[in-house]
Order: structure tokens, then C-alpha cells, then sequence
């Protein structure tokens, strides 16, 4: 079967072609607050193929411009959404509509990576943090702003603080440096409370994936934190043979 995976989040798109053997092939991702998005996606699908399977937490008007470019191409499209349990995991929501599906991705995919206890922080627009223990029951989460958000908040608010540039110092020696090192220390602070108290929590330290656009100028300073770019995808891969339905 010719099987596509999208990631509609709220500044990229991401897809892959999903192999028989279960396995993702090229990432692709696309900015979608450029002009000609639409068009660009219609460029890179496949002329026809049989299924796709879409997540998204972008607008409705952005996701239903997506799901009209598939119809074209694909035979059958499924929209991920996220259940109270699936593949081993048991979310703490009590209301499963309210938990965005990208997280609810993640921990599938985290689960699937082995019994023990994840906690998983997705650094995109949301700086988002959740917790699942070694039986595959989510313990909860955090969600806040990005460092990327931070400093456009800041600039906005004060417009001679750069909304860009800069390098993580302990102790900047100039603006542009203290406000990344401001803003990525925030995110940092909150990663590192986060994990010191999963471990308090659960007796063990739980091992700390990181994903998304941002998470790669936090990484450096969470060591032993693994930096999984696709997890959303590989989340969704495991939906897609578990939970899919189709539109």
C-alpha cells in the first residue's frame, strides 16, 4: 500500500510516505504562514495514492485547505484524534478532546519505545511537557510558551528587545544574548522541574525525548535528553494501524 503520514502543527507541516515494514521514509516539512502553501503540498503528494492520515491542531480553515488537497490525491483519509486509550496508553485526561492530538502522538510513540517512564517536551509555538509512567499511564502535563513565543511576545510589548539572534549565555553580557538566554532558560527551568519532579513522583528519572522545531537550541543543555525530530509522525504511524477512521 502507498501510505502517507501528515503533521499539521501551528507554524509547519510535516509528512512522510509510511513503508510496509512500518518504518517512515523522507521527512518533509513545509512552513505554512507562506504564501502559496497550498500549492507547494499539492507539489510534493504522490498523483495518486491509497491512504493518508492526518493530525492536525492547526485552524479548522487551515486543516480543511489540507484535507481538500489529499482528497484529490489520496483514496482514503483518516484525521487522528485522541482517545482515552490506544497502543498501551492511558491518557489522564477526562475529557480525551482536550488533549491535542500531536501529544497525544507523542506518547504513543514514546511508549512504543520501551516500559519505562518518558517524559516527553515538544518546544514548537507551545512549550509542551507530559509525562508517562513505565505501564503506559500518562501522569499529566504542562504546556507553555515557546522561547520563540517569549521573545516575540517581547518585542511586541517593547519593540527595541529584538524578536531574533542572540546566544544562551549563564550570564549575558548584552541584550540579544540575555534575552535568548533568558527566554531558552525559562523553557530550560521548566524541562529540569519537570523531570526532577517525575522522578520524585515515580522513584525513577524518566528518560527525556524532545521534539520539535525548537528543540534543537535546548538540547545542548539537557544532557542525556534524546532529540527524536519525527516523533509526532511515528505517533501517528501507530494510530494509523490502531485508531484509524476514515473521513
Amino acid at each position: 500500500m502507498n501510505r502517507w503520514l501528515f503533521d499539521l502543527g501551528n507554524s509547519r507541516l510535516k509528512c512522510a510516505q509510511l513503508h510496509d515494514d512500518g518504518h517512515l521514509g523522507e521527512v518533509i516539512a513545509l512552513a505554512h504562514d507562506e504564501e502559496g502553501f497550498v500549492e507547494t503540498l499539492r507539489g510534493i503528494l504522490p498523483y495518486r495514492a491509497d491512504s493518508a492520515c492526518l493530525a492536525s491542531v492547526a485552524s479548522p480553515a487551515l486543516t480543511a485547505a489540507v484535507v481538500d488537497a489529499l482528497t484529490a490525491r489520496f483514496q482514503r483519509i483518516s484525521l487522528a484524534r485522541s482517545s482515552t486509550q490506544l497502543a498501551g496508553v492511558r491518557i489522564a485526561y477526562a475529557e480525551p478532546a482536550r488533549l491535542g492530538v500531536d501529544r497525544f502522538l507523542a506518547l504513543l510513540a514514546a511508549h512504543a519505545r520501551g516500559n519505562r517512564p518518558w517524559l516527553i517536551a515538544g518546544v514548537g509555538t507551545a512549550l509542551t511537557i507530559d509525562l508517562l509512567d513505565a505501564e503506559g499511564l500518562h501522569r499529566g502535563g504542562r504546556i507553555g510558551p515557546s522561547p520563540r513565543i517569549m521573545r516575540e511576545a517581547l518585542h511586541h510589548a517593547a519593540a527595541q528587545l529584538p524578536a531574533q539572534g542572540g546566544s544562551y549565555r549563564e550570564f549575558a553580557v548584552d541584550t540579544a544574548d540575555a534575552l535568548a538566554s533568558g527566554c531558552e532558560g525559562a523553557a530550560l527551568g521548566l524541562i529540569e522541574r519537570s523531570l526532577r519532579q517525575a522522578e520524585m513522583a515515580l522513584g525513577l528519572a524518566p528518560a527525556l525525548l524532545l521534539h520539535g522545531g525548537g528543540a534543537d537550541a535546548l538540547a545542548p543543555h539537557l544532557p542525556g535528553a534524546q532529540r527524536v525530530p519525527s516523533l509526532v509522525l511515528e505517533g501517528l504511524a501507530l494510530w494509523s494501524r490502531a485508531g484509524a477512521t476514515t473521513l
